[in-house]
């Protein structure tokens, strides 16, 4: 009979601490970490060059989640050669490269994406691992050409 009445208080007293439990996570919460999604995200753009400055970048720093898919657009903005490299894609699942509406599907990462001309290369991916990336346009890093990608 001991035995019960410990057991039916155990239970008595975990349903009711319960909702307690639930709203301090609520309250917790918070609405500006980005959360997981079962579809792809968009990075915002990076944008190398423009009419103005060969050596403009629109966006630096980047912040991703471990384990989601991403669709990133890089776009060249000018009439110039620009490699762009990053370590991220190392450490991620490259679905595919998309290059005016062309697929280039592949069982590994990308060495660097070339442009010769302007234009977008659009990579879909899914990051793996959490670390602090860089990118970078290697000959231009000096001009303010490069920057980080996080991935938490």
């Amino acid at each position: 009979m001991r035995n019960y009445r410990a057991i039916a208080f155990a239970t008595l007293l975990g349903a009711a601490l319960l909702p307690v439990h639930v709203l301090a996570q609520d309250a917790d919460d918070d609405d500006d970490e980005p959360q997981h999604t079962r579809s792809s995200q968009n990075v915002p753009e990076l944008k190398l060059g423009s009419a103005e400055s060969t050596y403009d970048v629109n966006q630096k720093d980047f912040t991703l989640l471990a384990g989601q898919g991403y669709r990133w657009k890089i776009t060249s903005g000018a009439a110039f050669e620009y490699k762009f490299k990053t370590d991220l894609f190392r450490d991620t699942w490259v679905n595919q490269i998309v290059i005016d509406d062309l697929e280039v599907h592949m069982n590994g990462a990308p060495a660097w994406l070339e442009f010769d001309s302007p234009g977008t290369i659009l990579v879909q991916f899914n990051t793996v691992r959490p670390g602090t990336y860089t990118w970078s346009v290697p000959d231009l890093a000096d001009k303010g050409m490069k920057g980080t990608i996080t991935v938490k």
